[in-house]
């Protein structure tokens, strides 16, 4: 059983399980009862995100400098109790069960869910 990193709105890969949505905002324009239809997410866990301003700061970095700092401020965040079981439940469930977690955006090495990947693997989570 795995954990898949995913982009939120891309088709669902077979066997994928439950998908969840560690987004900020929920998908402009599309109606809750669409999300998962339209292959967004099933469960919203906006615990998961980079804050608003956070996630600012994300788009802006253009050198490896500036993303590292993101990345500091992010796993910072993760470290918050709420956050911190989140995190060890979705471990716990990888060796269990089939899900992913995604975001909306096109490059996962410029995204938040690369950050997490590395996270949940350093929980012991089982990441395809």
């Amino acid at each position: 059983m795995t954990i898949r990193i995913v982009q939120l709105g891309s088709p669902r890969s077979k066997n994928e399980g439950l998908r969840l949505g560690t987004v900020r905002r929920p998908p402009r324009g599309v109606p809750k009862s669409e999300f998962a239809k339209r292959d967004f997410y099933d469960v919203w866990m906006p615990i998961l995100s980079p804050t608003s301003d956070l996630v600012a700061k994300a788009l802006k970095a253009e050198t490896e400098k500036e993303w590292k700092a993101f990345e500091t401020k992010y796993r910072a965040q993760m470290k918050r109790p709420d956050a911190t079981h989140i995190l060890d439940l979705l471990a716990a469930l990888s060796h269990d069960t089939n899900f992913s977690v995604g975001c909306y955006c096109e490059n996962e090495e410029r995204c938040h869910r690369s950050i997490l990947r590395k996270i949940l693997k350093e929980r012991g989570a089982e990441v395809k």
